[in-house]
């Protein structure tokens, strides 16, 4: 079973594209509620290269680090890749209000499906704020 989540932003492609792969645009976005950041990413987008998004509380409790390998990549269109045993695709199609980015991926089993759909979610629409307001 895979897990989809979709967001409209209102920008354009070459501008969302830009902010889903550039490590300093990704530092602004990509965390799922305000008392969580992303101290720092890094990304070699070729296909064989790898990623990584550090994701942590604010007050320094508790962090992870995100990471994974691109496994195929078209520019402003697909990003596929591999994180850990677990597979997503990022969709971008570009249509007349903005550019409608699809998330689909693995789930992993230690959580609840609904809470990691609402995590990844609410890191698509920070990501879709963060952009529109570019």
């Amino acid at each position: 079973m895979k897990l989809l989540v979709e967001a409209l932003v209102t920008a354009p492609i070459a501008t969302v594209w830009r902010a889903y792969t550039n490590p300093e645009d990704i530092t602004n976005w990509n965390f799922a509620s305000d008392d969580w950041h992303c101290p720092s990413a890094s990304v070699d987008l070729r296909v064989g290269g790898k990623f990584s998004s550090r994701m942590a509380a604010r007050d320094g409790s508790v962090g992870f680090d995100f990471e994974g390998e691109y496994l195929n990549i078209e520019p402003n269109r697909l990003i596929e890749y591999r994180f850990g045993d677990r597979i997503a695709e990022v969709q971008f199609v570009e249509e007349a209000e903005g550019v409608l980015v699809s998330v689909t991926f693995d789930p992993e089993q230690d959580n609840p499906i609904d809470m990691q759909q609402s995590g990844w979610q609410s890191i698509l629409d920070n990501f879709a704020a963060y952009v529109s307001k570019k």
